[in-house]
């Protein structure tokens, strides 16, 4: 699987987007770079999967990709997968802003989208 390395070795790259999606799913909406973005779309997306499989070793494992954040893990599998029970993929939506002033990095916005597809 071909991924973006963000300009860090892999121990920060797979902490930051732990940190990101947790972010994403307590918040349901959180500003970063589109390239960052991009990537946690991808963790987001699996981890809504796995609540809505609803098996003990898929809470597990998103407990383990989590890193034991058992109040995320209880707002994926209790709220969030209720609510894409008729939905499959495409959990995410992002929204461009303009760049960051100090590196001109485009910014985006990054939330989950409301509710069941007609």
């Amino acid at each position: 699987m071909a991924y973006r390395k963000l300009g860090r070795d892999s121990k920060h790259r797979r902490s930051m987007l732990a940190n990101l999606t947790k972010d994403l799913i307590m918040n349901e909406r959180i500003t970063t770079t589109e390239t960052r973005a991009k990537e946690v779309r991808k963790f987001v997306d699996r981890m809504i999967t796995y609540a809505k499989k609803g098996t003990l070793v898929s809470r597990r494992k998103a407990l383990a990709f989590l890193q034991n954040d058992t109040e995320a893990v209880k707002k994926v599998f209790d709220v969030l997968a209720p609510r894409y029970t008729n939905r499959n993929g495409g959990y995410t939506r992002i929204l461009k802003l303009d760049e960051r002033r100090g590196d001109d990095a485009l910014m985006v916005i990054i939330e989950l989208v409301e509710g069941d597809a007609q």
